[in-house]
């Protein structure tokens, strides 16, 4: 599995602004670190989130929860979940008009992780 370091998120955040507008920069590079960590945890010696799907669903909800960036903490929680599946050989299928309902939704709680993954399982090609 090819991960994302939270500095790699962060340059992913820096290029993903310069190219949509917003105000660049890390709030809390420590609840940036949460967010990735998270997908990691165990609960008696057994990961929470085996698959990379729910790794990355997992990374994707807390950051969209947890605001590490002064800006643009929705779509860079999108991006990331998508990046993540990409480069992990995970190929879904999406619109726009998808991707935007999921950030929104993120946002203002209608999707919380499990809808979150449910969208990715059923959208993987």
């Amino acid at each position: 599995m090819i991960m994302l370091t939270k500095y790699q998120v962060a340059r992913l955040h820096y290029m993903l602004l310069s190219a949509t507008g917003g105000l660049d920069g890390v709030r809390d590079i420590f609840l940036l670190e949460s967010a990735i960590d998270s997908a990691f945890q165990t609960w008696e010696g057994e990961e929470m989130y085996p698959s990379m799907q729910e790794k990355f669903c997992r990374i994707a909800f807390n950051i969209a929860k947890n605001h590490p960036f002064l800006d643009g903490n929705k779509r860079i929680a999108v991006l990331t979940m998508l990046f993540l599946l990409k480069i992990n050989n995970i190929e879904i299928t999406y619109t726009q008009d998808e991707l935007i309902k999921i950030g929104l939704g993120l946002a203002d709680g209608t999707i919380n992780y499990e809808s979150l993954l449910l969208w990715v399982k059923t959208h993987i090609k």
